[in-house]
Protein backbone atom coordinates (compact mmCIF):
# COMPACT_ATOMS: atom_id res chain seq x y z
CA UNK A 1 0.00 0.00 0.00
CA UNK A 2 1.29 3.29 -0.82
CA UNK A 3 2.72 5.46 2.51
CA UNK A 4 0.15 8.62 3.19
CA UNK A 5 1.33 12.11 4.41
CA UNK A 6 0.17 10.24 8.14
CA UNK A 7 2.38 7.69 7.85
CA UNK A 8 5.31 10.19 7.25
CA UNK A 9 4.20 12.26 10.13
CA UNK A 10 4.52 9.01 12.79
CA UNK A 11 8.22 7.97 11.44
CA UNK A 12 9.54 11.14 12.04
CA UNK A 13 7.88 12.54 14.72
CA UNK A 14 5.78 15.63 13.41
CA UNK A 15 2.85 16.81 12.48
CA UNK A 16 0.45 16.10 9.01
CA UNK A 17 1.03 19.39 8.86
CA UNK A 18 4.53 19.93 9.11
CA UNK A 19 4.76 17.00 6.62
CA UNK A 20 2.55 18.91 4.20
CA UNK A 21 4.84 22.29 4.68
CA UNK A 22 7.97 20.28 3.79
CA UNK A 23 7.10 18.34 0.59
CA UNK A 24 5.07 21.40 -0.69
CA UNK A 25 7.37 24.25 0.17
CA UNK A 26 4.87 26.60 1.55
CA UNK A 27 5.95 27.43 5.11
CA UNK A 28 8.89 27.75 6.97
CA UNK A 29 10.63 24.58 8.59
CA UNK A 30 13.21 24.11 10.83
CA UNK A 31 16.30 22.19 8.87
CA UNK A 32 16.59 19.67 11.41
CA UNK A 33 12.59 18.70 11.26
CA UNK A 34 12.95 19.27 7.63
CA UNK A 35 16.10 16.93 7.06
CA UNK A 36 13.89 14.29 9.33
CA UNK A 37 10.78 14.85 7.27
CA UNK A 38 12.54 13.98 3.87
CA UNK A 39 14.43 10.92 5.34
CA UNK A 40 10.98 9.61 6.34
CA UNK A 41 9.98 10.21 2.93
CA UNK A 42 12.46 8.57 1.30
CA UNK A 43 12.39 5.48 3.45
CA UNK A 44 8.88 5.07 3.16
CA UNK A 45 9.19 6.42 -0.79
CA UNK A 46 5.82 8.29 -0.24
CA UNK A 47 4.98 10.47 -2.88
CA UNK A 48 2.74 13.40 -2.54
CA UNK A 49 -0.42 13.89 -5.29
CA UNK A 50 0.64 17.02 -6.63
CA UNK A 51 -2.66 17.18 -8.59
CA UNK A 52 -4.85 16.60 -5.87
CA UNK A 53 -2.59 19.48 -4.21
CA UNK A 54 -2.83 21.91 -7.10
CA UNK A 55 -6.98 21.56 -7.41
CA UNK A 56 -7.07 22.25 -3.56
CA UNK A 57 -5.06 25.42 -3.79
CA UNK A 58 -6.49 26.90 -6.98
CA UNK A 59 -3.25 26.27 -8.90
CA UNK A 60 -3.16 23.61 -12.50
CA UNK A 61 0.84 22.68 -11.39
CA UNK A 62 1.70 24.21 -15.04
CA UNK A 63 4.27 27.24 -15.83
CA UNK A 64 4.98 28.56 -19.10
CA UNK A 65 8.29 29.06 -20.41
CA UNK A 66 9.15 31.10 -23.51
CA UNK A 67 12.44 31.25 -25.37
CA UNK A 68 13.25 32.61 -28.50
CA UNK A 69 15.37 29.70 -29.56
CA UNK A 70 16.13 25.56 -28.32
CA UNK A 71 18.74 25.03 -31.10
CA UNK A 72 21.55 27.24 -29.93
CA UNK A 73 24.33 25.69 -27.20
CA UNK A 74 23.18 28.55 -24.60
CA UNK A 75 19.40 28.44 -24.71
CA UNK A 76 19.07 24.68 -24.82
CA UNK A 77 21.33 24.40 -21.97
CA UNK A 78 19.48 27.21 -19.80
CA UNK A 79 15.76 25.91 -20.92
CA UNK A 80 17.08 22.48 -19.41
CA UNK A 81 18.63 24.11 -16.20
CA UNK A 82 14.48 25.82 -15.60
CA UNK A 83 12.88 22.94 -16.69
CA UNK A 84 15.08 20.86 -13.46
CA UNK A 85 14.45 23.84 -11.46
CA UNK A 86 10.99 24.05 -12.12
CA UNK A 87 10.42 19.99 -11.70
CA UNK A 88 11.71 20.27 -8.32
CA UNK A 89 8.78 22.61 -7.22
CA UNK A 90 6.65 19.88 -8.42
CA UNK A 91 5.34 22.13 -11.72
CA UNK A 92 5.19 21.12 -15.65
CA UNK A 93 7.15 23.05 -18.04
CA UNK A 94 4.78 24.16 -21.25
CA UNK A 95 7.91 24.89 -23.86
CA UNK A 96 7.20 27.54 -26.36
CA UNK A 97 9.74 28.82 -28.79
CA UNK A 98 9.22 32.34 -30.64
CA UNK A 99 12.16 33.07 -32.87
CA UNK A 100 12.52 36.20 -31.46
CA UNK A 101 9.52 37.36 -33.33
CA UNK A 102 7.47 40.37 -31.27
CA UNK A 103 4.19 39.15 -32.74
CA UNK A 104 4.73 35.36 -31.08
CA UNK A 105 6.11 36.89 -27.78
CA UNK A 106 2.98 38.79 -27.39
CA UNK A 107 0.40 36.39 -28.23
CA UNK A 108 1.74 33.67 -25.55
CA UNK A 109 1.70 36.28 -23.31
CA UNK A 110 -1.81 37.33 -24.03
CA UNK A 111 -2.95 33.92 -24.43
CA UNK A 112 -1.53 32.37 -21.33
CA UNK A 113 -4.74 33.14 -18.79
CA UNK A 114 -6.22 30.86 -20.72
CA UNK A 115 -4.11 28.14 -20.64
CA UNK A 116 -4.98 27.73 -17.14
CA UNK A 117 -0.84 28.08 -16.05
CA UNK A 118 0.26 29.32 -12.64
CA UNK A 119 3.16 31.99 -14.23
CA UNK A 120 5.18 32.14 -17.09
CA UNK A 121 9.17 32.48 -17.38
CA UNK A 122 9.74 34.26 -20.55
CA UNK A 123 13.15 35.46 -22.64
CA UNK A 124 11.77 38.49 -24.54
CA UNK A 125 13.80 39.55 -27.57
CA UNK A 126 11.60 41.80 -29.71
CA UNK A 127 8.69 42.83 -27.06
CA UNK A 128 9.66 45.43 -24.62
CA UNK A 129 9.23 44.55 -20.60
CA UNK A 130 6.83 47.00 -19.65
CA UNK A 131 4.94 46.02 -22.83
CA UNK A 132 5.02 42.20 -21.53
CA UNK A 133 3.84 42.98 -17.85
CA UNK A 134 0.60 44.61 -19.35
CA UNK A 135 0.07 42.00 -21.63
CA UNK A 136 0.36 39.29 -18.38
CA UNK A 137 -1.92 41.07 -16.35
CA UNK A 138 -2.66 39.66 -12.80
CA UNK A 139 -0.40 36.77 -14.11
CA UNK A 140 2.95 35.56 -12.13
CA UNK A 141 5.71 36.53 -14.42
CA UNK A 142 9.62 36.71 -14.28
CA UNK A 143 11.20 38.14 -17.22
CA UNK A 144 14.84 37.17 -18.35
CA UNK A 145 17.09 39.26 -19.74
CA UNK A 146 18.04 42.97 -19.56
CA UNK A 147 16.11 44.95 -17.02
CA UNK A 148 13.00 46.68 -16.86
CA UNK A 149 14.13 50.40 -15.32
CA UNK A 150 10.67 51.05 -14.73
CA UNK A 151 10.71 47.88 -11.99
CA UNK A 152 7.63 46.77 -13.32
CA UNK A 153 8.06 43.24 -13.51
CA UNK A 154 10.46 40.64 -11.93
CA UNK A 155 13.90 40.50 -13.86
CA UNK A 156 16.80 37.96 -13.61
CA UNK A 157 19.81 39.49 -15.88
CA UNK A 158 23.18 39.79 -16.56
CA UNK A 159 25.27 43.03 -16.17
CA UNK A 160 25.82 43.13 -20.18
CA UNK A 161 27.89 46.35 -19.51
CA UNK A 162 30.19 44.90 -16.81
CA UNK A 163 30.99 41.85 -18.63
CA UNK A 164 31.78 43.18 -22.19
CA UNK A 165 33.79 45.76 -20.33
CA UNK A 166 35.52 42.73 -18.59
CA UNK A 167 36.24 41.27 -22.12
CA UNK A 168 37.78 44.38 -23.90
CA UNK A 169 39.93 45.17 -20.79
CA UNK A 170 41.60 41.24 -21.12
CA UNK A 171 41.91 41.87 -25.15
CA UNK A 172 43.81 45.63 -24.60
CA UNK A 173 46.16 43.51 -21.21
CA UNK A 174 46.89 41.62 -24.05
CA UNK A 175 48.53 44.57 -25.66
CA UNK A 176 46.01 44.45 -28.69
CA UNK A 177 45.21 47.91 -30.18
CA UNK A 178 43.18 47.05 -33.12
CA UNK A 179 40.01 45.71 -31.67
CA UNK A 180 37.04 45.12 -33.23
CA UNK A 181 33.40 44.21 -32.32
CA UNK A 182 31.17 41.27 -33.57
CA UNK A 183 27.35 41.20 -32.67
CA UNK A 184 25.55 44.60 -32.79
CA UNK A 185 22.05 43.93 -33.55
CA UNK A 186 20.65 47.15 -33.55
CA UNK A 187 17.13 45.78 -35.37
CA UNK A 188 16.14 44.02 -32.44
CA UNK A 189 14.84 45.62 -29.01
CA UNK A 190 15.65 43.73 -26.31
CA UNK A 191 19.18 45.63 -25.85
CA UNK A 192 21.59 42.88 -24.80
CA UNK A 193 23.85 43.65 -28.15
CA UNK A 194 23.60 47.55 -26.97
CA UNK A 195 24.61 46.80 -23.85
CA UNK A 196 27.40 44.52 -24.58
CA UNK A 197 28.72 47.12 -27.41
CA UNK A 198 28.77 49.98 -24.60
CA UNK A 199 30.68 47.74 -22.05
CA UNK A 200 32.93 46.96 -25.05
CA UNK A 201 33.31 50.68 -26.16
CA UNK A 202 33.75 51.47 -22.23
CA UNK A 203 36.53 49.03 -22.11
CA UNK A 204 38.63 50.36 -25.00
CA UNK A 205 37.94 53.81 -23.59
CA UNK A 206 39.67 53.29 -20.50
CA UNK A 207 42.71 52.24 -22.52
CA UNK A 208 42.62 55.80 -24.35
CA UNK A 209 41.47 53.28 -27.70
CA UNK A 210 38.52 53.27 -29.92
CA UNK A 211 36.78 50.46 -32.08
CA UNK A 212 38.37 49.71 -35.43
CA UNK A 213 34.96 48.07 -36.17
CA UNK A 214 31.63 46.72 -34.81
CA UNK A 215 29.63 44.77 -37.36
CA UNK A 216 26.05 43.78 -37.60
CA UNK A 217 25.10 40.41 -37.70
CA UNK A 218 21.42 39.29 -38.59
CA UNK A 219 21.83 36.21 -35.38
CA UNK A 220 24.01 35.53 -33.14
CA UNK A 221 24.89 31.99 -34.45
CA UNK A 222 28.31 30.57 -36.42
CA UNK A 223 27.74 31.56 -40.34
CA UNK A 224 27.54 35.33 -39.12
CA UNK A 225 30.90 35.02 -37.05
CA UNK A 226 32.33 33.50 -40.09
CA UNK A 227 30.95 36.36 -42.63
CA UNK A 228 31.98 39.14 -40.15
CA UNK A 229 35.37 37.87 -40.04
CA UNK A 230 35.69 37.83 -43.84
CA UNK A 231 35.04 41.57 -43.75
CA UNK A 232 37.22 42.10 -40.90
CA UNK A 233 39.99 40.95 -42.71
CA UNK A 234 39.50 42.96 -45.86
CA UNK A 235 40.14 46.69 -44.08
CA UNK A 236 43.00 48.27 -45.06
CA UNK A 237 44.22 47.12 -41.22
CA UNK A 238 43.27 44.05 -40.20
CA UNK A 239 42.40 43.95 -36.23
CA UNK A 240 44.43 42.22 -34.02
CA UNK A 241 42.05 41.11 -31.65
CA UNK A 242 37.96 40.94 -31.77
CA UNK A 243 35.04 40.28 -29.39
CA UNK A 244 32.06 38.54 -30.27
CA UNK A 245 28.83 39.10 -28.39
CA UNK A 246 28.09 35.03 -28.23
CA UNK A 247 30.22 31.58 -28.82
CA UNK A 248 28.87 30.67 -31.81
CA UNK A 249 30.05 33.86 -33.71
CA UNK A 250 33.27 33.85 -32.27
CA UNK A 251 33.28 29.80 -33.40
CA UNK A 252 32.53 30.99 -37.04
CA UNK A 253 35.31 33.65 -36.72
CA UNK A 254 37.65 30.72 -35.61
CA UNK A 255 37.01 28.69 -38.51
CA UNK A 256 37.49 31.46 -41.25
CA UNK A 257 41.18 32.50 -39.09
CA UNK A 258 41.98 29.04 -39.98
CA UNK A 259 40.84 28.61 -43.38
CA UNK A 260 42.88 32.83 -44.44
CA UNK A 261 45.62 31.35 -42.50
CA UNK A 262 45.30 33.65 -39.42
CA UNK A 263 47.03 32.46 -35.89
CA UNK A 264 45.18 32.64 -32.93
CA UNK A 265 46.41 34.16 -30.85
CA UNK A 266 49.58 34.92 -32.45
CA UNK A 267 47.46 37.87 -35.63
CA UNK A 268 44.42 37.62 -33.78
CA UNK A 269 42.89 37.53 -29.93
CA UNK A 270 39.63 35.90 -30.03
CA UNK A 271 36.93 36.32 -27.50
CA UNK A 272 33.45 35.25 -26.77
CA UNK A 273 30.29 35.24 -25.06
CA UNK A 274 28.58 32.87 -23.19
CA UNK A 275 31.02 29.94 -22.33
CA UNK A 276 29.05 26.94 -24.40
CA UNK A 277 30.38 23.61 -24.23
CA UNK A 278 31.98 23.35 -28.29
CA UNK A 279 34.35 26.54 -27.09
CA UNK A 280 36.03 24.71 -24.73
CA UNK A 281 36.88 21.88 -27.10
CA UNK A 282 37.85 23.94 -29.98
CA UNK A 283 40.96 24.48 -31.23
CA UNK A 284 42.23 26.73 -30.12
CA UNK A 285 40.43 26.43 -26.77
CA UNK A 286 37.69 29.73 -26.66
CA UNK A 287 38.15 32.66 -23.92
CA UNK A 288 34.46 33.60 -23.10
CA UNK A 289 32.55 35.19 -20.49
CA UNK A 290 30.76 32.56 -18.47
CA UNK A 291 27.17 33.83 -16.96
CA UNK A 292 26.06 31.96 -13.84
CA UNK A 293 23.17 29.86 -15.56
CA UNK A 294 22.90 27.84 -12.82
CA UNK A 295 21.88 30.79 -10.74
CA UNK A 296 19.79 32.53 -13.73
CA UNK A 297 17.82 29.27 -13.83
CA UNK A 298 17.25 28.78 -9.92
CA UNK A 299 16.64 32.50 -8.86
CA UNK A 300 14.09 32.84 -12.00
CA UNK A 301 12.13 29.95 -10.48
CA UNK A 302 12.43 30.94 -7.17
CA UNK A 303 11.24 34.50 -8.57
CA UNK A 304 8.16 32.96 -9.77
CA UNK A 305 7.47 30.65 -6.76
CA UNK A 306 7.30 33.13 -4.47
CA UNK A 307 4.74 35.03 -6.88
CA UNK A 308 2.30 32.31 -7.22
CA UNK A 309 2.65 31.48 -4.16
CA UNK A 310 1.25 34.59 -2.65
CA UNK A 311 4.17 35.76 -0.49
CA UNK A 312 5.39 39.14 -2.31
CA UNK A 313 2.28 40.15 -3.41
CA UNK A 314 2.98 43.69 -0.90
CA UNK A 315 6.47 44.09 -2.93
CA UNK A 316 7.70 45.89 -5.22
CA UNK A 317 9.39 43.88 -8.70
CA UNK A 318 12.97 42.37 -7.88
CA UNK A 319 16.11 43.34 -9.73
CA UNK A 320 18.10 40.34 -9.94
CA UNK A 321 21.53 40.47 -11.60
CA UNK A 322 23.64 37.39 -11.48
CA UNK A 323 27.51 37.09 -11.46
CA UNK A 324 29.57 36.33 -14.56
CA UNK A 325 33.34 35.22 -14.66
CA UNK A 326 35.93 36.00 -17.73
CA UNK A 327 37.69 32.89 -18.71
CA UNK A 328 40.41 32.84 -20.54
CA UNK A 329 41.33 29.96 -22.94
CA UNK A 330 43.94 29.77 -25.79
CA UNK A 331 42.10 31.71 -28.13
CA UNK A 332 43.71 34.87 -26.47
CA UNK A 333 46.72 33.58 -25.34
CA UNK A 334 46.31 30.75 -22.23
CA UNK A 335 48.53 27.64 -22.18
CA UNK A 336 47.37 24.59 -23.64
CA UNK A 337 45.44 22.33 -21.34
CA UNK A 338 43.41 19.23 -21.11
CA UNK A 339 40.01 19.16 -21.79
Amino acid sequence: MAARLKDVAELAGVSVRTVSNVVSNTAAVAPDTRARVMAAVEELGYRPNLAARNLRQGRTGLIGLVVPEIHSPYFGALTGLLIDAAQARGWTVLLERTGGRADLERRLLDGSKGQQVDGMIVSPWSTPPAELASLAGSLPLVVLGELDPLGSIDHVALDNVAAARAAARHLVSLGRRRVAAIGLQSALGHGTAELRAEGFRLGLEDAGLSPVAEIEVADLHRAEGARALRELLLLPECPDAVFCFSDELALGALRVAAEQGVRVPEDLAVMGFDDIEDGRFSTPSLSTIAPDREQIAERAVQCLAERVLGRLDALPARRVVVPHRLLVRESTGAAVSPV
